[in-house]
């Protein structure tokens, strides 16, 4: 909730949404990726293409992509529960068609990167921001967002003039929350010092 000094409470009403996880496990065995492809359904597979087979699941609604070796990467998760519910069946469907591998009862998986989107609440000029911050990239002839890159934790975020935020980059929620949190900081302080320059002009005029 909003308090009296906007910028007193900003980092309280900083909400954000995780929309992708990105995560890598493996299946322990090779698979056929042709005969899997030909047996089952939902899975495309064009190897002059794309050396891996794409398995979409939709429930949960995520896509697999199955390599020989038995590597698999889960991508279009909304948390870790559906990252495991993904492996669990997808190793469930390979087991039918190749016995040898195992289903995946106790999900291993490393969580690759985590996307997420948030809200900082207030009108961002992007061009002040670009010319004021270092790690910030802004070109709109080509991208109507700004790039802001945050070395620890390393994380990347497209800032965009109506205040909302992607975030991409982070492999934990608690990196995350903390690079959102820097970026607020830093976003909070170049508003002040804007508006603190605006206040001297008035002045001095």
């Amino acid at each position: 909730m909003i308090g009296k000094n906007e910028f007193g409470c900003f980092l309280l009403v900083m909400k954000y949404q995780i929309v992708n996880l990105v995560a890598s496990a493996n299946l322990n065995g090779t698979l056929d990726l042709y005969n899997l492809a030909m047996s089952i359904p939902n899975i495309e597979y064009e190897p002059e293409q794309f050396p891996g087979a794409i398995l979409k699941l939709r429930e949960p609604k995520v896509s697999m992509l199955l390599f020989k070796n038995g590597k698999v990467i889960c991508s279009g998760a909304g948390s870790e529960k559906e990252i495991e519910q993904g492996i669990r069946k997808a190793s469930k469907l390979i087991h039918e068609i190749q016995p040898e591998i195992k289903v995946q009862r106790k999900v291993k998986y490393t969580v690759v990167n985590l996307v997420a989107t948030a809200n900082l609440n207030q009108t961002l000029d992007l061009f002040y921001t670009a010319l004021n911050l270092d790690n910030v990239e802004y070109e709109p002839e080509q991208f109507p967002g700004a790039i802001l890159r945050i070395h620890d934790p390393k994380i990347t975020l497209l800032l965009f003039k109506n205040g909302k935020v992607i975030c991409a980059g982070a492999k934990k929620e608690e990196l995350l929350k903390k690079g959102l949190n820097k970026a607020a900081k830093l976003i909070r302080a170049l508003k002040s010092d804007k508006q603190s320059k605006s206040l001297d002009q008035l002045l001095s005029e």
